[in-house]
């Protein structure tokens, strides 16, 4: 019985059976792999079942959507997000000779914590690394609820997505900017990117992540209502969103993170347009 998740690849596999064997006995043709449905009856050849019973599947919600960008491949993004090659083509449905297209959708594996909306995930990657905080030019480290971040002097010379009153640098799990704004004014995209990601992330408000060239990936957090979605094309200057209030600090701030290969870097130093 097809569970939610499962694709003919992964059935076939985890049976240690092949997948044209799979087809054969359920009269189906190649087309019909990426077509079953929740709740369909497959049959497995006889004699090759496993004793011990197959792994559940993963819930649906347990993943995330990604859009394949030009130049990716299933091994990088495989790689980025923490995921076995051979799973992500096995739970997407893919024969292993196919060749990721612009425009493809994937489903990307969640850890469970990402699946719970508690951090902001660049394009379902699991991100690690630290931004080192430069000493000097700051008052001592503040905790603002979970939060722990470092008020630094604003900068003129550095130009941030929002009129920036205050910057923080956090020095927690996350590492990014924390930028004291003005409630609803406009979040505005630093450098030509494509969203692959748009919505709420629990503790951070609605969330727009953009993958640039180069390896970079733009987070704009904080956001009470968001002006794009996944695919758009943003070039500099144009609205990411709204800026909101922070639940747990009650001031309208921005969390703003860039990654580069999934290690983040200083968004004071990240390229602009």
């Amino acid at each position: 019985m097809v569970q939610r998740g499962e694709t003919i690849y992964a059935i076939a596999r985890s049976y240690g059976v092949k997948v044209e064997d799979v087809l054969s006995v359920n009269n189906m043709a190649d087309s019909d792999v990426r077509r079953i449905q929740v709740g369909q009856r497959i049959r497995i050849p006889v004699g090759e079942r496993p004793s011990a019973p197959a792994a559940p599947a993963v819930p649906a919600a347990s993943f995330i959507e990604h859009r394949v960008l030009w130049g990716e491949t299933f091994y990088g993004i495989a790689r980025a997000n923490g995921v076995p090659l051979q799973t992500l083509k096995d739970i997407n449905g893919f024969p292993e000779n196919y060749v990721l297209k612009e425009g493809d959708l994937l489903r990307i594996p969640m850890t469970a914590r990402e699946a719970a909306g508690d951090v902001p995930v660049p394009s379902a990657a699991t991100v690690t690394g630290s931004v080192p905080v430069q000493p000097g030019g700051g008052s001592p480290v503040t905790v603002t609820g979970t939060r722990s971040t470092e008020a630094r002097k604003v900068d003129d010379a550095v130009r941030w997505p929002v009129n920036a009153r205050e910057v923080s640098y956090m020095t927690g799990k996350l590492n990014g900017v924390v930028l004291r704004g003005n409630r609803a004014e406009s979040v505005k995209n630093l450098i030509p990117g494509t969203v692959v990601s748009a919505g709420p992330y629990r503790g951070f408000g609605k969330v727009a992540i953009l993958q640039v060239t180069g390896g970079y990936l733009y987070v704009y957090g904080g956001c009470e209502s968001l002006s794009v979605k996944v695919g758009d094309k943003v070039m500099p200057g144009m609205e990411i969103g709204k800026l909101g209030i922070d639940a747990i600090s009650e001031k309208p701030q921005l969390f703003f993170m860039v990654y580069r290969n999934n290690i983040p870097i200083d968004p004071a130093q990240a390229p602009r347009a």
